[in-house]
């Protein structure tokens, strides 16, 4: 953090302090309900569900070659192949919608098509696993599926349109092979790295198993009144497999690079509820903004609520993982639930800032048809997933 920012951040606290006025009834709600949030995911959500997804990250990031994924988007490499790996390496690489950028214009002026490069800008930041857990937590398992599968879709839907509209001017391009080094050789064997991951993402699904309702029967029940001894074998077979498949060195780099996503998303996170919860509060309680002006403008499920949200989520930045609290505030305020899908689709991997950088690389034409594509399916998503889940 640079040091203007510090300082702006220190000066902007101060005022705070100093100007809001705390002892009115409804700022002074507003308040509790920020620091009400904060607690609700500190107690249910922290330890069982994001410590574990950003452990799954770190190993991601440090044994998953990049350039084994990004070599997939060269001339040589068929259709079928490329929009596959583009479509999911979102789950691969982690990114935000800041950090897809440079990859992206990186694969993009190297001679990528600008079908598999689009897909591959869309997926990105749209399919981060930590995102995506954290949605079907606590906005529930339906929105967070619909969230994981729209994304993959879009992300083939959009880079198909893109090469089908630009397809002159991308074969007028000079086409040339994405030049990256190869991964690394290890000891290792692929189903091994595969077991050590499938591993860590069992703890994630046992660790948070939801407590079933009163009236549930069969096997979600059975599961939930064991899943702490699940979990605690799962993780005597984790550290089995660290010590017999894995040097000191790696597990170094695991831990540093699973700390790296910890302090860089933890603040921004923590900043995120503390906001959705002074504005929106929880479900049921209300804080700053009235429930009636979301009921108005984002209630039930028409086309006009789902493109604003679709819109609104297109032009504002989230940082990692705020708009899940932020969704969760809109949500108990009456949002629909086809808008608030809408604005999952289109947020995350699209921002103002974000669009901007993309206009220099390929241009405002291509930009504008980028953007516009990927609000209109996200409209068209809401209004489906809001008929569907009504």
């Amino acid at each position: 953090m640079k040091e203007r920012t510090k300082l702006l951040l220190i000066a902007g606290v101060f005022l705070g302090a100093y100007y809001v006025p705390w002892n009115h009834p409804v700022i002074g709600q507003s308040g509790l309900e920020a620091f009400m949030m904060l607690q609700e995911y500190a107690r249910e959500h922290v330890l069982t569900c994001l410590i574990p997804a950003f452990f799954i990250a770190g190993a991601i990031a440090v044994f998953v070659s990049q350039a084994s994924v990004l070599k997939y988007f060269g001339a040589q490499a068929g259709k079928i192949l490329s929009y596959s790996v583009a479509s999911v390496s979102g789950t691969i690489l982690a990114v935000c919608s800041c950090t897809v950028l440079p990859l992206f214009a990186g694969i993009y002026t190297r001679g990528a098509g600008i079908g598999p490069a689009t897909a591959f800008l869309y997926s990105g930041p749209a399919i981060n696993v930590l995102a995506i857990t954290l949605t079907a937590k606590i906005l529930g398992w339906e929105l967070g599926l619909a969230r994981a599968v729209g994304a993959v879709l879009f992300a083939v839907v959009t880079g198909l349109l893109m090469a089908l509209i630009f397809r002159k001017d991308d074969a007028a391009r000079s086409v040339g092979q994405i030049y990256l080094p190869d991964a690394d050789t290890k000891e290792r064997t692929l189903l091994q790295d595969t077991s050590y991951i499938l591993t860590m993402v069992l703890i994630l699904v046992f660790a948070a198993f939801a407590k079933p309702t009163p009236e549930a029967i069969g096997l979600w029940p059975a599961i939930f009144a064991v899943k702490w001894y699940i979990t605690i074998i799962l993780l005597i077979i984790l550290g089995f497999m660290l010590k017999a498949w894995f040097t000191k060195d790696e597990c170094k780099s695991w831990v540093e690079s699973t700390w790296g996503f910890m302090k860089q998303i933890f603040p921004l996170l923590a900043g995120g509820v503390l906001v959705a919860g002074f504005l929106l509060g929880r479900p049921g309680h209300p804080a700053l903004i009235p429930e009636q002006w979301i009921q108005s403008l984002l209630g039930g499920n028409s086309i006009w609520a789902n493109l604003i949200a679709s819109v609104a989520g297109a032009l504002m930045y989230f940082a990692t993982l705020t708009e899940v609290p932020i969704l969760q505030g809109l949500l108990g305020a009456g949002m629909g639930k086809g808008p608030a899908l809408a604005l999952l689709l289109a947020g995350p991997a699209l921002s103002l800032p974000n669009m901007l950088v993309i206009g220099s690389v390929m241009g405002v034409k291509k930009t504008a048809t980028f953007c516009g594509i990927i609000v209109i399916l996200s409209a068209i998503a809401g209004i489906l997933y809001g008929a569907l889940f009504a």
